[in-house]
């Protein structure tokens, strides 16, 4: 689990050469325009942003489902949104958070290639999340478990390849991490200093998934 993921791989999936993750991320943040509420409270209910999805990206089950289409829809047939991942397979939820302790989770178990996590609401459509400073994802890809932000990552172990997952984000904390929802427990945590609001994020190269929010937070997390 500790291996480290192929170069080859990770170069189309990332773009470019992956270091180890430091403990700590400091965000430089575009400005940007961005069409989605936001949220200060805790219980996180969103749905996925079809403004902000790639064109191999289909949203399903009232836009809280995500297929793959590796082929997918023709660019130039979408509307002209600056909101759009134009060229990787990325979708926004349609909430953004700026302060408290949020929880959801994500049903993984028909995709082996995906990201999920967070990111800055204004972070730039021309990157993949995980590969800049402005986006923190846990991702799995040939069968290995990884943190990534900022363009470097780490394997995560002990995981194995469960059917969902869960995610909790303390704002003020500046924590995000990835949880156990049978457990349920805290398996890793990346660190950062989140300082504009994030949406959830969510990227695929494989198969579906599926959302879960408005839930309550497991107790006993930490």
């Amino acid at each position: 689990m500790a291996i480290p993921l192929k170069a080859a791989r990770l170069s189309r999936l990332a773009g470019r050469t992956v270091t180890s993750l430091s403990a700590s991320q400091t965000a430089s943040l575009p400005e940007r325009r961005c069409y989605i509420s936001t949220s200060t409270g805790n219980n996180l209910q969103f749905k996925l942003n079809a403004l902000t999805a790639h064109s191999s990206l289909d949203l399903f089950k009232k836009e809280t489902g995500i297929i793959y289409r590796m082929l997918g829809l023709d660019p130039s047939r979408l509307p002209d949104n600056p909101e759009r991942f134009r060229d990787w397979s990325v979708v926004f939820g349609d909430e953004k958070v700026s302060s408290g302790r949020h929880y959801f989770e994500v049903t993984v178990k028909k995709s082996q290639e995906f990201r999920v996590g967070v990111a800055d609401a204004a972070m730039s459509r021309e990157d993949c999340v995980g590969t800049n400073s402005s986006s923190w994802v846990f991702g799995y890809a040939q069968r290995k478990w990884f943190a990534m932000t900022n363009n470097k990552i780490i394997p995560v172990t002990l995981v194995g390849k469960p059917d969902r997952i869960g995610i909790l984000l303390d704002y003020e904390a500046g924590v995000l991490g990835l949880v156990d929802v049978i457990q349920p427990t805290i398996i890793h945590t990346i660190k950062a200093q989140f300082k504009d609001p994030l949406c959830p994020a969510f990227g695929l190269w494989d198969g579906e998934m599926l959302t879960h929010s408005g839930l309550e937070e497991p107790e006993g997390l930490k």
